[in-house]
């Protein structure tokens, strides 16, 4: 295996335990990770349509519609009609929701704080210009191919 093989693999496979991690902690609130970046979106811009919701996700509009659906029995999000559009709908969160995403969001934060404390700062800073780098690389490499399936390109 060459290093550009080698990298590929320890980000995917980094990628992998993050998320394995992430998953375990939303786990323990009832939740998934869809779920929770969904109340966040939607705490971060209150009114977001679904459509909107589903770019920022990089999913389609019907997985967004379940997953606000989800969200709506658990009495977490409720949808509100859009003031001048009859057909499109609104999504805020309830003052429950409101609660829930506030406290999973400061458990999320500080789990990942624990999770990266042991690398040194000046190894961090290192990371991120490299990643930083290597994302913008990659951008510039999807912007010049056709579009992804779902029509939406990562930012």
């Amino acid at each position: 295996m060459n290093n550009k093989e080698y990298l590929y693999n320890l980000l995917k496979e980094t990628f992998i335990v993050i998320d394995d991690g992430d998953r375990r902690l939303f786990h323990r609130y009832g939740l998934t990770p869809p779920r929770f970046y969904v109340l966040l979106h939607v705490s971060e811009e209150p009114g977001i349509s679904s459509s909107d919701l589903s770019q920022k996700l990089l999913c389609d509009k019907s997985n967004v519609t379940r997953i606000v659906k989800g969200l709506e029995s658990t009495g977490y999000l409720e949808r509100r009609p859009h003031e001048s559009d009859g057909r499109a709908q609104r999504l805020y969160l309830t003052a429950h929701g409101a609660t829930v995403c506030r406290e999973v969001n400061t458990a999320h934060k500080a789990y990942n704080m624990a999770r990266l404390d042991s690398i040194d700062t000046a190894v961090q800073n290192t990371l991120i210009e490299n990643l930083n780098r290597l994302h913008h690389l990659l951008q510039e490499e999807l912007a010049h191919q056709s579009p992804s399936p779902n029509g939406r390109q990562l930012s």
